[in-house]
């Protein structure tokens, strides 16, 4: 899931879905008890969604963007659609991307006052040291202005800097997973108070901003002119965990930087307290990464089962989730877990002999950890663009995008995005798996991930409420997200609520109903 905003709840409506409503207002939606009950069994007993799981981890490995493992886990998923039935599978371009980046080595180890192996990672799209370097170390502390770099002149050459750590972790004594209590369910479907009126950056504010992006560029360019050879640095987590990100831009003219490695801040913290204490410190370090410069485009995963309605078909309910991560795990949580879960649901209605009026296509995005851009890209080339609103004759097909991609936690409901329309219907859908936690739906929208960019066209998009478990702050963009971090009841579950909310969609006699259209920005 996208880092830079919040993947829980970031915009509060003010109004919610709560269990009031009158029942003349539930009592319309059809549901066919039976085939949702096949679709629960196939699902419970059935389940091949942690199969889907190790082949998307394990075996296709990490998955940044334009990688070599992206790739792999494009073509596995392609494959294993087509072998379940579905039609028009293919690995479709949505446009430039830019250059991919894998990593073929990584190591690096305090060599002085002693040994001892550090954990870390290289940053995505950093190049390689000139084999293995064993260098002293410097600490350089976080620069508040141009003048705070003065002062390392003449001090970086041959040297391995240890970038300053500006907030020490704490300790803390919340439980490694947490679900949702009913408590923080209620919270969520109570109407929720009012926001004030989000208030613009002001000009102050905006040149801070352009301040701080020009001393990074400032404390990069120095590293590399004053001669250092390599950078250690950490962002976040711990206990081991450590968080990663990219260090330089995936743009094929991107500027040259220095090879970095990314690391836990409980080996970061070791260094720097020992060269503080006026030890000296040796590092050895070796990084080999490799980009990937002939093919720049970016591509996402699209397969169909073809709808049986002859005047519905033309019309589509569309689920989804990023099949790309980072690289410092296999990107279980984030999103593997919800790749499986959405290739589990198509599986379990071919399996069933679902025959749905609509036409039900599944789609795997790319590149959602830089931007949602496979998403975004899709909606675009196809339904219409966010910037001016003019939209394309599809977006009128649409009935529904459904999304997942909040960890590896069971499903306990629905964002209903502000669609005051929507939300008894959602209420219906859930009700036949009330007895496995799902029954929320509330009008709240959450964001960052790539329903938003169906929301944007005012076509109705939407994520699940998901059991937080361990994802923040222990698998999220860390080294721990792996496949040992799921767990397969909550997957199995998940796959079951999710096939049955797609089937009613297609089922439906009309398409779900959608919010007022957005004004674009430029008219705004």
């Amino acid at each position: 899931m996208l880092f830079s905003m919040n993947k829980l709840v970031l915009l509060a409506l003010a109004g919610a879905w709560a269990s009031g409503t009158p029942a003349a207002a539930q009592s319309t939606e059809k549901i066919d008890a039976a085939a949702l009950a096949k679709i629960r069994d196939e699902g419970m007993n059935r389940s091949k969604v942690m199969e889907t799981a190790f082949y998307l981890t394990d075996v296709s490995g990490p998955r940044l963007a334009n990688s070599d493992g992206l790739k792999r886990a494009n073509e596995w998923a392609k494959k294993q659609l087509t072998q379940y039935g579905l039609a028009n599978a293919n690995i479709e371009p949505w446009g430039e991307f830019g250059r991919g980046w894998d990593i073929e080595k990584s190591y690096v180890a305090m060599t002085a006052p002693y040994y001892h192996t550090m954990v870390g990672a290289p940053k995505a799209w950093t190049p390689s040291t000139p084999g293995a370097i064993r260098m002293p170390v410097v600490v350089m502390k976080t620069a508040a202005t141009a003048a705070d770099l003065d002062k390392y002149k003449g001090q970086l050459r041959g040297k391995i800097v240890v970038m300053d750590v500006p907030a020490p972790p704490k300790p803390s004594t919340e439980p490694d997973l947490r679900r949702y209590s009913d408590e923080d369910l209620q919270k969520m479907a109570d109407p929720a108070a009012p926001r004030p009126a989000a208030n613009m950056p002001d000009a102050a504010a905006l040149a801070a901003r352009r301040a701080l992006a020009e001393l990074r560029t400032k404390t990069a360019d120095m590293l590399i002119s004053e001669g250092a050879a390599a950078v250690l640095s950490a962002r976040g987590g711990i206990y081991g965990t450590f968080n990663t990100t990219n260090g330089a831009p995936y743009a094929a003219d991107a500027k040259p930087v220095l090879p970095e490695i990314e690391m836990t801040i409980e080996d970061q913290l070791r260094l720097i307290r020992l060269v503080e204490a006026g030890i000296p410190v040796e590092v050895e370090m070796e990084t080999k990464t490799r980009f990937q410069t002939q093919d720049l485009k970016g591509y996402n995963v699209i397969a169909e089962i073809p709808g049986t309605d002859r005047k519905l078909k033309s019309e589509v309910v569309m689920l989804g989730g990023h099949i790309d991560s980072w690289h410092a795990a296999t990107g279980a949580t984030d999103n593997a877990a919800g790749v499986a879960v959405m290739m589990e649901a198509v599986r379990i209605l071919k399996a069933t002999g679902m025959k749905p009026r609509r036409t039900i296509r599944i789609a795997l995005w790319g590149e959602e950890e830089q931007g949602l851009h496979g998403s975004r890209n899709y909606v675009k080339n196809n339904f219409g663009d966010p910037a001016t609103m003019k939209l394309l004759p599809a977006h009128e097909k649409l009935s529904a995008y459904f999304n997942l991609d909040n960890g590896g936690g069971k499903i306990r409901g629905i964002f209903a995005q502000g669609n005051e329309a929507i939300a008894p219907i959602f209420s219906e859908w859930l009700k036949p798996f009330n007895d496995l936690g799902a029954a929320t739906v509330t009008l709240r929208n959450t964001g960052s991930t790539d329903h938003i960019a169906f929301d944007a066209v005012g076509l109705p998009g939407f994520q699940f409420i998901q059991d937080g478990l361990d994802y923040f702050p222990q698998t999220h963009h860390t080294n721990q997200d792996t496949y040992d971090r799921l767990i397969a009841d909550d997957l199995k579950q998940a796959s079951v609520v999710v096939a049955s909310f797609v089937y009613n969609a297609a089922m439906r006699d009309q398409k779900l109903p959608r919010k007022a259209l957005p004004t674009p920005p430029k008219a705004q």
